[in-house]
């Protein structure tokens, strides 16, 4: 069966587009290679192979394992590129040195090649839910992306393990990540890397919002910034899948606030939306000659249905508002919202959250066989030579053989620990993680080779469109500068069906700090601090905006008196308010934000290391309880706690009667003190100034972080209140506020961030 080419293969208009080309003399697409596995659900993103003589059974004791590997144990599919096998995975699990990482093996062999170890920071997700993402491959570069559980974000060379360009999201966009461990995979397609997730950002873009972002996947650069509706209920893992619809190139995804959408990958505009679900859809969507099958397993996208889960088929070729009785069909109460489906001949083989299968016919979507397989099963199906493989969270594998009636078993068996990621093959070899182990299966002797059936790209069935420009992009979409730097914006230029025209000449403005030509040369002002500026692009009546934030270098001083929370912070606005205080002007982080009232907030460029930060605080005091208020310094928090629960556990009954005692922490990591954190006793009072301090300092191979407290209007004391290091330090990190107002208000005055003397 021949499905579609990932975007990791489309990049047709590369070479042509970035030379000004029009549609009409797009290059030629490149050809797929169908041993490798560059992305999670493979060379056609359907969990499908072309790959032939593959093993139908195996033993942990040696029969047919070419290797495992414990060292290798994690939940992250993996993925494979000329020979070489990448994946995510924990980093020194338990130890003060805990971290995450991308490594790169042997496939032959199990060897490690190389690691690329980085920091979790500021994050809620937990060590257990280490590599929730797949990193992605890009064929025409041998690079590879990955996103890491607390948002950092990079762009790794396959052969060296080296970073070529990397964001911190939450940082530098707002990106969040929670508890869940949700994170979303990065998509390549042409010239661009696409990532998104829910962001709480600065100006307008302040209000939580499930945003994507395109990058240049070549420099790191900002392209294209697009979001779904405002307020998500979740944050969601569904991945990217590309399809063609009528000769139009479009991604479709599950987004945070229920909808599944369609959107041109070069420009990000919205096609069309399907409610789906009224909570996140996390379920990838599969496509096939222009239809879309996917499942979700919350309750329905229409209000008035109650009933959880549903397997829908839909028409891609729609526009707007893709409306129930567009679908082809809908089948509810099939909960199903953690994989992505497997179309097999004309069968849709549907795994729901119980480990039950169904089997549909695609055209009408009548049941044709239901079967009990185990428990829980939260990885996709594979199909591969004939057989279909599947692994249970529990670790149990079946191989089947589909027939006239369903699926006959061909052998099934247990691998040791939990099953959260995708088996895959390549080269001959399924490859199956496990939080124990990864293991390598096949016969050991095998010559990899395939049904000879070949990968169509959709790249070559794309249509050209007209010359006819109907949408710019200002470019880059978002900057982060200091005074009297400049950037060179430029437009690109793409007609209706989103394929990328030749260079035009659009005129250029500004409406605020800096200056810049009408042909896209921009200079900050000198003397800009904490400013933003809205950079505008006009060509005939079609207009472009681009963003710039202006942070200056230290010091830094903020007092409120011009009534208005900083425009240039990350996650500030829409959390706090600007309030006058007994005559005194300053900001307030509210109650009232839905899923808002724990979070942090940053003030600029992440690159910063060895300053301090100080602010004036004031925790007020509702039914008994009172906030967490304090400061980030260069990835690490200082935390003055009033309620002293744990991320993610049940509160004590001394917590609940509201007689904790009170503490203050340092920490990077919340809900994994053992990586580095220190915490002690502090009591403090409601409803009274105090003044706190975080100074963080690189010596020589730690960070050394001292925290102090004291009341307001009172002399500083000599000591430090607190001090702890960090012997995996993190080097850099942007100074901002944390605060959790879920119980009572937090006040905020006089912030000030200061290198530290020397």
């Amino acid at each position: 069966m021949v499905g579609f080419v990932p975007a990791t293969l489309l990049w047709m208009s590369l070479t042509a587009a970035d030379a000004g080309a029009s549609p009409a003399t797009l290059a030629e697409p490149a050809a797929a290679q169908p041993m490798d596995w560059p992305f999670c659900r493979g060379p056609e993103q359907n969990g499908i192979s072309h790959e032939v003589g593959l093993v139908d059974k195996w033993s942990v004791d040696g029969e047919n394992l070419i290797w495992s590997k414990p060292e290798f144990a994690g939940k992250s599919t993996p993925i494979t590129m000329n020979g070489k096998l990448y994946t995510l995975v924990r980093h020194k699990p338990e130890t003060t040195d805990e971290a995450e990482k991308v490594i790169c093996v042997d496939l032959a062999t199990g060897k490690l090649l190389w690691e690329n170890v980085f920091n979790v920071f500021l994050s809620d997700v937990p060590d257990t839910r280490i590599g929730w993402s797949s990193v992605v491959g890009d064929p025409t570069t041998g690079r590879v992306y990955a996103l890491g559980v607390c948002g950092y974000f990079q762009c790794i060379d396959g052969e060296t393990g080296k970073t070529i360009w990397s964001h911190s999201m939450s940082e530098e966009f707002g990106l969040l990540t929670t508890y869940g461990g949700r994170t979303n995979f990065p998509f390549v397609f042409d010239d661009l890397v696409i990532i998104s997730g829910v962001m709480i950002g600065w100006g307008e873009f302040a209000r939580p919002n499930h945003r994507f972002i395109a990058f240049d996947k070549s420099t790191g650069k900002t392209i294209w910034f697009n979001a779904t509706r405002p307020l998500p209920d979740d944050t969601t893992y569904s991945t990217p899948i590309l399809g063609n619809f009528d000769g139009q190139l479009l991604f479709v995804v599950g987004a945070g606030d229920g909808g599944l959408y369609a959107m041109q990958p070069r420009t990000g505009k919205i096609v069309w939306k399907y409610q789906l679900s009224r909570r996140g859809v996390n379920g990838t969507p599969l496509i096939h000659q222009g239809q879309i099958f996917v499942t979700q397993a919350e309750e329905q996208g229409d209000i008035k249905d109650a009933t959880m889960g549903a397997a829908v088929a839909l028409p891609g070729n729609k526009r707007g508002e893709i409306k129930d009785t567009d679908a082809i069909w809908r089948i509810r109460e099939i909960v199903a919202g953690r994989n992505q489906p497997l179309l097999v001949g004309d069968r849709l083989y549907v795994v729901d959250d119980g480990a039950g299968l169904f089997i549909f016919d695609i055209a009408t979507g009548k049941l044709i066989k239901k079967q009990k397989l185990g428990t829980v099963m939260r990885g996709s199906l594979l199909y591969a030579d004939g057989k279909i493989y599947a692994c249970e969270a529990n670790g149990r594998c079946w191989v089947f053989k589909p027939s006239a009636k369903g699926v006959d078993v061909l052998s099934k068996l247990q691998l040791e620990g939990e099953i959260q990621a995708s088996p895959i093959v390549s080269r001959g070899k399924i490859i199956i993680t496990s939080t124990e182990a990864m293991f390598c299966i096949g016969k050991k002797d095998i010559q990899p080779k395939t049904s000879g059936e070949k990968i169509v790209p959709l790249a070559s069935v794309e249509k050209k469109g007209d010359d006819k420009v109907t949408l710019i992009q200002a470019v880059p979409v978002e900057s982060l500068v200091r005074p009297g730097e400049k950037i060179d914006f430029e437009t690109r230029r793409f007609n209706a069906v989103g394929q990328r025209l030749a260079a035009g000449k659009a005129e250029f403005s500004v409406d605020a700090a800096g200056k810049i030509t009408t042909d896209g040369a921009y200079s900050a002002d000198t003397n800009a601090n904490h400013q933003a500026s809205i950079i505008s692009a006009k060509e005939g009546e079609l207009t472009s905006q681009a963003r710039v934030r202006i942070v200056g270098n230290l010091p830094w001083n903020f007092d409120f008196s011009d009534n208005e929370v900083p425009i240039t912070w990350i996650g500030a606005r829409y959390r706090h308010v600007p309030r006058e205080v007994d005559g005194e002007k300053l900001i307030v982080k509210i109650t009232t934000i839905p899923k808002g009232t724990r979070s942090q907030s940053w003030m600029g460029h992440a690159d910063l290391h060895d300053y301090t930060i100080q602010a004036d605080v004031r925790g007020s005091q509702k039914n008994g309880k009172m906030p967490d208020m304090g400061l980030i310094a260069q990835r690490y928090t200082l935390d003055l706690m009033g309620q002293n629960q744990q991320l993610g556990q049940q509160p004590s009954e001394e917590e609940r009667s509201g007689l904790a005692k009170q503490q203050i922490q340092i920490r990077t990591w919340p809900p994994v003190l053992k990586r580095m954190g220190k915490t002690i006793p502090f009591e403090w009072k409601p409803d009274t100034w105090y003044t706190i301090k975080l100074q963080a300092s690189n010596q020589g191979p730690k960070a050394i972080l001292r925290g102090k407290v004291w009341p307001r209007g009172t002399s500083e004391p000599r000591e430090w209140t607190i001090e702890a290091e960090d012997s995996a330090p993190n080097r850099t990190g942007s100074p901002g506020m944390y605060g959790n107002a879920t119980n009572a208000e937090i006040f905020i005055d006089n912030v000030s961030v200061k290198p530290n003397k020397s």
